[in-house]
């Protein structure tokens, strides 16, 4: 059997070792997908931890994001619009100036030159365009420029203006939420009311305003193209600030619109060769205001009080007022006529509101309102409430009283104008020849307690008035507009009532947040204010207030004059309105001095000239018509005995109720002297305290002469029952006056911080 040898598996090499088989060679392509597993894998963990990483960093930033309930109440600042009474504007009020436009009240040509400027791919991306972001952050631009119209939209509602790349994110975050909540026309409608345009214009609405007069929806295309070339720089673009580069972005806004095919180029070759003008840059704040002593009022005594800056200055109230910028306009032209300072007020007695309010010559110049903060002596246009509390206690205007010399203990002598005595007269002709000791003898006689019942029913709220004898010359403080407040009853049948300047106020959503009306109290019997009234009428036809009559109206009122022609006044009205005009220095230095310085000479015509215009303005019936509801007769009667008038006599009209009028005719001038005796009503002498030894002097042709024979008197002469209170002081009252001219400025500017409205 053949012995088969096993192959030595080792092979030896010559030299009879052995040999060590080679190495085998591993696959390459193996090698790589072990690699690539493992690259895989790291790179999976990687971005799975980026992942992570990048939802918790997502939920870090929603978490720091407004909700979606929070950006669907975001509303931007607006402006409060203050209107006149017919709705012209007054004023507007803000931080940002914004008015909120409907999509629908904006210019197509706009909404095309904004797509076309800022972003023409609106209506097809989600709110991001992350390509033209990469492709801004790969240029270096770190994203800018490639924002949508969301996105800046986002910005401007909720974020800050920093350039970091997490503000970007949350921006984009905030894009994709309001993509999801709002409509595209919706998001438009938002940015445009946002964006800001220049010079203090917020908004479309602002804008178009601002720039050329107009609502948002009469833009033409080359205001539109104009307009939205501002938007990327409106301090480097503005027409006003560099019309050259204006124009430049503008050409650029346009060739994007032809490029989109907006516009033919046609059309913007024909834009840019038509010249824009632009609208004069008004004043912005109270100094832009058509009556800003009114709106300043209504501002710092009402708005800011009751709704807080925040709500006035950013929330977009309407606010409807009293005024009628037309009288107010005629009030404003009409105080120019003033040698000094001065205030007119118009107030509609029949339900207080204030037509009229110019608290100055000029705003920007002093900010002292006048008219509610210049508390003056009002002198004798004092007098009528003196002689309302005579009525009261049933003397009559035909009654006779004397004017004569008055002395009291601390050495008072009160003094007529014309430095004379008249002797014993009625109470009409006192009053229409604004006699002092007669008006003092009367406050005597009546008592300085039942005047001041009666100033404060008719509505003088000041509390600068003293209970002494001095008030019936006028020596109270009282401010132009609280002095006009008390004579609305003359004009109204007797009724005090609370003067205000507001009407409505609505919330940017149009829902009502007040209203105010007419809030009338009885005051006076209507017999007492008729008959008072009339005997103001008397003071203007034949008296110190000629210069105020209004031809074609039946005029009231009365003349004032404070000691040393500090101040002069003239109060009253035409039937349905009241008005006072006051002129005066604000440092209390005389006007001047005589004659030519009364409230007669300086502020009635000044009155006049304004209720003349005021009268045709408003339509005012020419004739008071209380007359027959009063139940007052009106009588012609001698305005010296007070009896009914010959025609010898002086005669005067006045109103008297029914069971008070004299029957007999003036027996010192033909009338039957029987008659008179036994006259019932016949007009009475009423003698204050130490009235008696004088009548030898003053009386009516002496106390034993022929005419007092011939002048019968009333069976009950008598002196009332005098409640006497002599003046307590002679000191000048503007050493205290309440409200100093010269602290006013200082006084606004510390309301201006107090609200935050300060630079």
């Amino acid at each position: 059997m053949t012995n088969r040898r096993t192959p030595d598996p080792s092979p030896q090499d010559p030299s009879g070792k052995k040999k060590t088989p080679p190495p085998q060679k591993r696959g390459c392509a193996g090698c790589l997908v072990k690699i690539f597993v493992i690259l895989l894998l790291v790179g999976a963990v990687a971005l799975a931890g980026a992942s992570v990483w990048g939802a918790l960093y997502v939920q870090k930033l929603s978490a720091t994001l407004p909700s979606t309930d929070e950006i669907i109440q975001r509303k931007p600042n607006l402006a409060t619009h203050v209107f006149d009474r017919h709705g012209k504007l007054l004023a507007r009020l803000f931080q940002e100036d914004r008015v909120w436009v409907p999509f629908e009240k904006i210019s197509p040509w706009m909404v095309k030159a904004i797509l076309a400027a800022e972003d023409s791919s609106f209506y097809e991306h989600g709110g991001v365009r992350p390509f033209a972001i990469l492709r801004s952050i790969l240029t270096g631009d770190r994203g800018h420029g490639a924002s949508t119209i969301t996105q800046q939209l986002a910005r401007n509602l909720f974020l800050s203006r920093e350039t970091t790349m997490e503000r970007k994110a949350k921006e984009a975050l905030l894009s994709f939420r309001i993509e999801k909540i709002f409509t595209k026309d919706q998001i438009l409608e938002m940015y445009l009311n946002t964006i800001y345009f220049g010079h203090g214009a917020w908004g479309i609405g602002a804008a178009a305003r601002t720039y050329y007069d107009k609502s948002a929806e009469q833009l033409n295309l080359g205001e539109s193209s104009m307009l939205a070339g501002i938007v990327a720089a409106p301090e480097k673009y503005s027409p006003r600030r560099s019309p050259e580069l204006a124009v430049s972005r503008q050409s650029y806004v346009l060739r994007r619109m032809v490029d989109v095919g907006f516009i033919s180029p046609s059309e913007a070759t024909e834009v840019k060769e038509t010249p824009l003008k632009l609208t004069k840059l008004s004043k912005s704040g109270l100094e832009s205001s058509s009556a800003p002593y009114f709106v300043s009022q209504v501002l710092f005594k009402h708005l800011l009080p009751k709704y807080g800056t925040d709500q006035v200055y950013q929330q977009g109230l309407t606010v409807h007022t009293t005024l009628d910028l037309e009288l107010q306009h005629a009030a404003e032209e009409a105080i120019q006529g003033l040698k000094t300072e001065g205030a007119i007020v118009a107030l509609d007695p029949k339900t207080g509101e204030v037509l009229a309010m110019v608290g100055g010559k000029n705003f920007n110049v002093s900010k002292f309102n006048r008219a509610t903060q210049a508390f003056r002596q009002p002198g004798s246009a004092f007098k009528p409430f003196v002689y309302t509390a005579a009525a009261e206690q049933g003397i009559r205007p035909v009654d006779r009283i004397l004017d004569a010399p008055l002395s009291y203990g601390n050495g008072w002598s009160p003094q007529n104008f014309d430095g004379q005595f008249h002797g014993e007269m009625t109470l009409l002709n006192a009053i229409i020849n604004s006699y002092n000791t007669a008006a003092v003898r009367l406050a005597e006689l009546v008592g300085p307690d039942k005047i001041l019942d009666v100033v404060r029913r008719m509505g003088l709220t000041t509390p600068h008035i003293t209970g002494d004898l001095s008030l019936a010359l006028g020596s109270a403080s009282v401010t132009p507009l609280d002095l006009v407040t008390a004579y609305a009853p003359f004009a109204n049948g007797g009724f005090r009532v609370s003067p205000f300047l507001v009407r409505e106020v609505r919330s940017n959503t149009g829902e009502v947040l007040e209203q105010n009306g007419a809030s009338l109290v009885p005051a006076l019997a209507p017999e007492v204010a008729a008959t008072v009234r009339s005997m103001l009428q008397d003071a203007v036809l034949a008296g110190t207030g000629s210069r105020a009559r209004v031809k074609g109206w039946e005029t009231f009122g009365k003349t004032g004059t404070a000691n040393d022609f500090r101040d002069a006044w003239f109060v009253g009205g035409v039937p349905n309105l009241v008005v006072v005009v006051y002129a005066g220095n604000d440092d209390h230095s005389p006007i001047g001095k005589g004659k030519t310085n009364t409230g007669g000479v300086i502020a009635a015509p000044v009155w006049n000239a304004f209720v003349t215009k005021a009268a045709a303005l408003l339509g005012l019936p020419p004739t008071f018509s209380d007359k027959e509801s009063a139940q007052v007769q009106e009588v012609r009667v001698c305005k010296i005995t007070g009896y009914l008038a010959s025609k010898g006599c002086s005669s005067l009209p006045v109103l008297l109720p029914y069971d008070l009028v004299p029957t007999a005719v003036c027996p010192q001038h033909g009338g039957d002297p029987f008659e008179a005796e036994n006259d019932l009503q016949a007009p009475r002498l009423y003698l204050a305290g130490a009235d008696e030894p004088l009548l030898a002097q003053y009386a009516l042709g002496g106390a034993s002469g022929t005419a007092t024979a011939a002048l019968p008197r009333a069976s009950e002469v008598r002196p009332l029952d005098p409640i006497f209170v002599p003046p307590t002081t002679t000191q000048n009252i503007y050493e205290k006056d309440p409200s100093p001219a010269n602290q006013i400025e200082e006084r606004y500017q510390d309301l201006l911080k107090q609200y935050g409205l300060s630079n």
